[in-house]
């Protein structure tokens, strides 16, 4: 009995070690302020036509190179294409870098957007790259004009998909909002969702800022199948955003 009893402490005792190491991964400042994230975001900028384009990201948070990162993602789209953006999984290269190739099989502006999820923070910083002889500048613009609707000049929206949602359970909306690459605070952001299978019945669900430019809500979808999620983002100025994602419950 005793050893069994001195097992079961063991085990609780690594238990805890192990919870306070994790905990130890989140840099505070003086204040107990956890620590931004910094993310380096470099990209081949100029390339031919089906040239390889190499994306690296280098994320710290103050002297620590981080290599436990929830996600590392890189988003690419042509100008004034955003909906047909891919999204590419990055590699852990370790002390903080993590990588990733693309190519585009025709002259072009596009955009490369990494996505960095890492010790409950979030950030997404953005470049350039011209392919080719590059774009018609004028389509260009009427394109991404025609494109944002109005969208802020900087403007940045990351929806995180929940994996595995099922009917008649409680998800975790989550979406990331930032502006010039910090985050967009005090924002009036809200989900609007419906079942493909009815679409004339729409859900509105409030949501709230929990840290800054994260807005979480709870929502329980009361049947499996394909929905769609809106999002809607207001500030008190003249800014509204939206963007929509297909997700799938089962």
């Amino acid at each position: 009995m005793k050893r069994k009893f001195g097992l079961l402490v063991g085990v609780f005792m690594l238990t805890m070690m192990a919870a306070c190491g994790k905990e130890e991964t989140v840099k505070e400042d003086d204040t107990g302020v956890p620590l931004p994230l910094d993310v380096k975001l470099s990209v081949t900028e100029q390339v031919d036509v089906n040239g390889i384009i190499k994306m690296t990201a280098v994320v710290t948070q103050g002297d620590d190179k981080v290599d436990d990162a929830d996600e590392v993602e890189f988003e690419v789209w042509e100008e004034g294409k955003k909906d047909d953006s891919v999204k590419i999984e990055s590699k852990n290269d370790k002390d903080g870098l993590y990588a990733a190739e693309t190519s585009f099989d025709h002259d072009g502006l596009f955009h490369v957007q990494v996505h960095v999820t890492a010790r409950g923070l979030h950030t997404m910083p953005k470049k350039e790259v011209t392919v080719g002889n590059g774009a018609n500048n004028e389509e260009a613009v009427e394109d991404e004009a025609e494109h944002e609707h109005g969208h802020a000049d900087g403007f940045s929206m990351h929806f995180m998909e929940p994996d595995n949602m099922k009917s008649g359970e409680s998800t975790e909306l989550v979406v990331h909002l930032q502006v010039d690459g910090k985050p967009f605070e005090k924002a009036q952001v809200r989900y609007e969702i419906w079942n493909e299978a009815n679409p004339d019945k729409h859900d509105w669900v409030d949501v709230e800022e929990e840290v800054a430019g994260e807005y979480t809500a709870s929502y329980t979808f009361a049947q499996a199948g394909a929905h769609k999620i809106q999002i809607h983002v207001k500030d008190d100025k003249e800014l509204h955003e939206h963007e929509e994602h297909a997700i799938e419950v089962n």
